[in-house]
């Protein structure tokens, strides 16, 4: 099979690949077949300008496809651990209380950016806040936010 491979596998092969590649992942959006058929593009430059193997050709390829997908995890994802997934707020947002809250009670507070879309929210805590105490976020517990003061 590699024998075969080695005398009838040109470069362009790998080029057209590659594009068929990036062409089935318009339709997939996983970005897995990204970084599959940019791979397979570089092997096939690479190919143009100098001559290979098939085992030489195969281990650029997954070179490169470790490389991608590495650079993929690496760059392209949010772990970010501030953010509860619910929103595009942090827990970083500040506010101000504008009715007292009681230590596990419930009281309000207005928020500087809005969060979850409102900027004002009934807001518990564990320690008694008076009014204009600034606060942060420490935690959302479904329509509660639980706040303390910074």
């Amino acid at each position: 099979m590699l024998e075969f491979l080695s005398t009838n596998l040109l470069w362009w092969h790998w080029i057209a690949f590659g594009l068929i590649l990036l062409i089935l992942e318009i339709f997939s959006g996983t970005f897995l077949m990204l970084g599959l058929g940019t791979s397979a593009i570089i092997v096939g430059v690479i190919e143009v300008l100098f001559p290979m193997n098939i085992e030489m050709q195969l281990t650029i390829w997954l070179i490169f496809l470790v490389i991608t997908i590495a650079w993929w995890f690496r760059y392209m994802q949010n772990n970010s651990i501030d953010e509860t997934g619910q929103s595009n707020y942090t827990l970083k947002t500040k506010g101000t209380v504008i009715k007292t809250i009681k230590p596990n009670s419930r009281g309000e507070v207005k928020f500087d950016l809005p969060v979850l879309g409102n900027t004002t929210w009934i807001a518990t805590s564990k320690e008694e806040l008076p009014v204009n105490t600034r606060v942060k976020i420490i935690e959302v517990k479904g329509q509660l936010i639980e706040v303390a003061s910074l």
